[in-house]
């Protein structure tokens, strides 16, 4: 049971920033914004309807347990559960046809998922191939910059290729971020139809293993996602990928970018000019290369993949790279909006669209921020301005006009 509310004093850790029971309980208790949460995942007003009493929730508990097949009949019993288990993460999955908390008593076959927001996970650990300044669940300003070109990439995508409006960005709590697309119409897709939308965003294929990760026709460079993408890559390519992550700083960076070029013997050209001085900025290496590539291309058409390599590898270095198990099932959980990171103790807050390049993720208020901030009688928190824009988006969510998306990529 959380701890009864005294005079709006609220208990807090020691300072270590451990995460217990009791500060997650004052935190759902004070901090948690329930009436909009439930407005939101409820969709059609006040009255609980199968969009929630359907939901299946996911709780993890301090002691590990992982709580799957939650439900609740209304906003009211889900802010009293929360605030008695006090989960330490929540996870959002699909509406079922019957109540998940019933699962193991219907019959199989009975209980299946019918509807979820097209979701998408876009994480830094993904990017670690390419950037240099971090890696593993080491974020900072630099390489945060994937995840800007990533928002900005996917969300016009979203909108302007599938006419999606309600879409709403998460920041993990950690190193990447999330997409909810609330359109009634991405909420009732099937798999094969979030196959198709994963497809259509997906470029970036293959592991570490394999150089050359993108692989499109040339046709494909007149296909507005690709021309769009790359007008936004090429807005910060050069101070992201050249002067703050050093490609080519190395012999073991430029080799990475060096294997993907459809020509040994250019590769072996390069390569020596590089290590007679390797000093030289990335831009520089980077313009030699590819001047060397196009006078190439010149002499030996395009059948050989150079008159592409240019365009290709900014894709592959700088365009998203998503998740795309999360999306592709419709059962897939994903971790809500508010709940706390169990790692680093910052709340997961939405990013508005027109914060992209401005979001701070290291300005993301922590469980134990925001417990002081209540002690000393702050009016209001650290927390205000993420749950304004959560409230605002919750506000507009309405049916969608019937736009159908265009897949012929």
């Amino acid at each position: 049971m959380a701890p009864k509310d005294e005079g709006g004093a609220m208990d807090v850790d020691d300072g270590t920033g451990e995460i217990s029971t009791v500060t997650l309980g004052q935190y759902y208790q004070r901090l948690f914004p329930h009436d909009a949460y439930y407005r939101w995942l409820n969709y059609n007003g006040v009255t609980a309807t199968t969009d929630f009493t359907h939901r299946e929730f996911s709780f993890t508990i301090n002691d590990g347990i992982y709580l799957r097949y939650q439900s609740f009949r209304d906003g009211a019993e889900f802010q009293r559960e929360l605030q008695r288990v006090a989960p330490h993460k929540i996870d959002i999955g699909a509406i079922f046809t019957a109540q998940p908390k019933q699962a193991k008593s219907l019959q199989p076959g009975v209980f299946r998922p019918v509807a979820k927001e097209l979701v998408f996970d876009i994480d830094m650990t993904d990017y670690d191939d390419v950037r240099t300044c971090c890696s593993g669940g080491q974020i900072c300003s630099k390489c945060w910059k994937f995840m800007v070109v990533a928002m900005h990439v996917v969300d016009r995508a979203l909108r302007e290729d599938f006419g999606f409006e309600r879409i709403m960005w998460v920041y993990s709590g950690r190193r990447g971020v999330h997409c909810w697309v609330c359109d009634d119409r991405a909420r009732q897709l099937d798999d094969a139809g979030r196959r198709a939308v994963a497809g259509y965003l997906g470029m970036v294929r293959g592991g570490a293993e394999q150089s050359k990760k993108v692989s499109l026709s040339q046709r494909s460079s007149t296909h507005p996602h690709v021309v769009r993408s790359l007008q936004i890559i090429e807005e910060h390519f050069e101070d992201m990928l050249l002067d703050e992550q050093e490609i080519l700083k190395t012999p073991e960076r430029w080799a990475k970018v060096l294997a993907a070029l459809p020509d040994d013997d250019l590769r072996q050209t390069l390569d020596a000019q590089w290590t007679r001085s390797p000093a030289r900025p990335s831009a520089d290496k980077w313009s030699e290369m590819i001047d060397a590539v196009d006078k190439r291309a010149k002499r030996r058409g395009a059948r050989f993949g150079l008159s592409t390599f240019e365009r290709d590898m900014m894709l592959q270095l700088a365009y998203p790279r998503l998740d795309e198990n999360v999306t592709t099932h419709l059962n897939h959980l994903l971790k809500s909006p508010f709940c706390i990171h169990p790692k680093t103790g910052r709340v997961c807050t939405p990013i508005a669209p027109d914060q992209f390049d401005s979001f701070d993720p290291f300005a993301a208020p922590t469980l134990g921020q925001l417990l002081h901030e209540i002690n000393r009688g702050d009016k209001a928190t650290s927390l205000a301005p993420y749950v304004g824009a959560f409230e605002q988006f919750v506000a507009a969510l309405q049916p969608p006009p019937d736009v159908k998306p265009t897949l012929d990529f």
